[in-house]
């Protein structure tokens, strides 16, 4: 369990960076604000499948007997 957590973690740091990058790249620091949101939410989105298909193995690894 301790293993999907830090995937958790790293998962979303990899998320953020790329994120993070494109907003750089793609110069949406001069873009109109319907860009900006569009692209946050694009950010919210993916982080939110992310967390949860973490959250959801982990979840399902507390869930199993242990032997």
């Amino acid at each position: 369990m301790k293993r999907e957590l830090l995937l958790l973690l790293a998962t979303v740091l990899v998320v953020d960076a790329l994120f993070i990058a494109g907003y750089f790249l793609f110069h949406l620091d001069a873009a109109g604000d319907p860009a900006k949101i569009g692209y946050t939410a694009a950010w919210t989105v993916a982080t939110l499948l992310v967390v949860l298909r973490g959250l959801t193995r982990i979840r399902s690894l507390r869930r199993r007997p242990r032997g």
